[in-house]
């Protein structure tokens, strides 16, 4: 584990339970990572400086773009989640009934966006300036998604993508 006095956290940010962006439920990225966030979150388990990026409330975050793209609201989805009576395909599914059922060619646009987020785009700012964050140099990984594995473990620096 690196640590680095102007770093905001641990690298890597280990947290049990967190899947990564990349995992899929039913075809759809995303959907599962904030389904265990919310989980993680009522469980005292999330690190209280991820509170901010979860939900609706900081626009452009991944859970809104999520929520956005299914137009379900994600204090009812979290309800729903927190009942713990469905699997994360079943809730899901209540998304798709609650707001909308994207078909195959909008969930490939999704996913390939979600996927490429930060890759020569408006957040690739974003991307740099969070491995500046943990002591890694800018071209360390392209997207967001690489990042978020980079820094919960799953993908080591220097290894191919």
């Amino acid at each position: 584990m690196l640590y680095c006095h102007d770093m905001a956290q641990l690298y890597p940010t280990l947290i049990p339970g967190l899947r990564s962006p990349s995992d899929q439920i039913q075809g759809l990225v995303w959907f599962g990572r904030m389904l265990d966030k919310m989980r993680l979150a009522a469980a005292g388990k999330l690190p209280a400086g991820w509170q901010a990026a979860r939900g609706t409330a900081m626009k452009a975050s991944f859970d809104w773009r999520c929520c956005l793209f299914l137009k379900i609201d994600y204090a009812a989805l979290e309800a729903e989640a927190l009942k713990g009576d469905k699997t994360d395909a079943e809730l899901l599914e209540w998304a798709f009934q609650h707001g909308r059922r994207p078909d195959e060619q909008e969930i490939e646009i999704w996913n390939a966006f979600m996927t490429k987020r930060g890759w020569r785009d408006a957040g690739s700012q974003r991307v740099s300036e969070r491995l500046a964050e943990i002591g890694l140099p800018p071209d360390t990984v392209a997207t967001m998604f690489e990042f978020i594995d980079l820094d919960e473990g799953r993908l080591q620096p220097g290894t191919p993508r």
